[in-house]
């Protein structure tokens, strides 16, 4: 079954041609991240213009790319949430027009669904149940998958996902937008340990998380620094920071697959890239003899591909979408989608 894909939740328009699931016949993504930069951050109207410029072409480059015709598509897949409300809208519209004009299914997909789904194409024999940690710019959760379209949420961050502090570590370490490499390659620089930072529990949610408070801590370091006068490392702050970060990750992974019964886990997400947090992860499945699948670097960012993945899953579980089918900007990985009521 050939799917194609598109993936348009926030900078990146991605469109994809994957077959049953296991095999990428074509993954093409335009990156906005130049344009972005210069604010450092994302900005939503303009994510939603360059998805609208970048669309089509990208969709006769990755069937080109897939040496497919329109023909040979069996059906279309789209993320519907969670994302930037605008930048969502541009990739389901121009799905439902290509779904409906091939008169082929249409297949809404759950982003944080599609980065899990990222390991089937990586490792075939990859197969549910299992424990996923899925750690990106907007979403920080622990799900226990039981099946490929029945998930449950262990543990989630209560305020700032893990990928969008590394953004604001960066802003504040005079780094470029997006943080995420930036922040690592500097942290290589130092051993760290010389800056102490918070690492927050919630009280009877032994698996969530909070990030916002270490997020507010390297802002201060930072800040007290410029204002006092001080040498400010930053290698080491940047070192810290990743360390805290893993710290409060990899032990409430494990306690979720402990708890899960799970003896396989796998990664899912941008974060997911972070070499010191791969290590980390990595150590401590080989001390409690788990199974762990790590994406390969370039299935860790938004692709379509991996939403082409996990569409193949929901198509069979029966989860078509018609032309009701709508965007949204938060929606529970738990739920599975389903047309609004007239």
């Amino acid at each position: 079954m050939k799917i194609l894909s598109f993936e348009t939740s926030c900078d990146e328009t991605a469109v994809a041609v994957t077959e049953d699931g296991r095999r990428v016949l074509s993954d093409a993504v335009a990156s906005q991240v130049p344009v972005h930069a210069l604010y450092g951050g994302v900005v939503p109207e303009i994510a939603s213009r360059a998805h609208t410029e970048a669309i089509v072409a990208l969709t006769e480059q990755a069937l080109s790319d897939a040496h497919c015709t329109r023909a040979d598509i069996d059906a279309v897949a789209v993320t519907y949430a969670p994302g930037l409300i605008g930048a969502l809208l541009v990739g389901v519209s121009f799905a439902k027009s290509m779904a409906l004009a091939l008169g082929v299914p249409l297949i809404p997909v759950h982003h944080i669904r599609g980065h899990i789904a990222a390991n089937y194409l990586a490792f075939p024999e990859l197969e549910p149940p299992f424990l996923s940690l899925a750690v990106s710019g907007g979403n920080t959760l622990l799900v226990d998958v039981r099946d490929y379209t029945d998930m449950q949420i262990l543990g989630s961050t209560r305020d700032d996902a893990a990928g969008e502090c590394f953004d604001k570590a960066a802003r504040v370490l005079g780094l470029p937008y997006p943080g995420g490499k930036p922040v690592e390659e500097l942290a290589k620089q130092s051993p760290g340990g010389v800056y102490k930072l918070p690492s927050a529990r919630v009280d009877g949610a032994p698996l969530d998380m909070s990030f916002s408070g270490l997020k507010t801590a390297v802002v201060n370091i930072a800040h007290h620094a410029e204002q006092t006068g001080e040498t400010l490392d930053r290698a080491a702050l940047a070192r810290d920071f990743i360390a805290a970060v893993s710290e409060t990750l990899v032990p409430r992974t494990m306690e979720a697959a402990k708890l899960a019964g799970r003896r396989v886990l796998c990664a899912a997400g941008g974060v997911a890239a972070n070499t010191f947090i791969r290590r980390d992860l990595q150590e401590a499945c080989n001390r409690a003899g788990i199974r762990l699948y790590l994406p390969p670097l370039k299935l860790c960012g938004d692709n379509g591909a991996m939403i082409g993945a996990q569409a193949y899953y929901e198509y069979q579980a029966g989860h078509v979408a018609d032309m009701r089918l709508n965007a949204y900007a938060t929606r529970e990985i738990t739920s599975d989608w389903l047309p609004e009521t007239p």
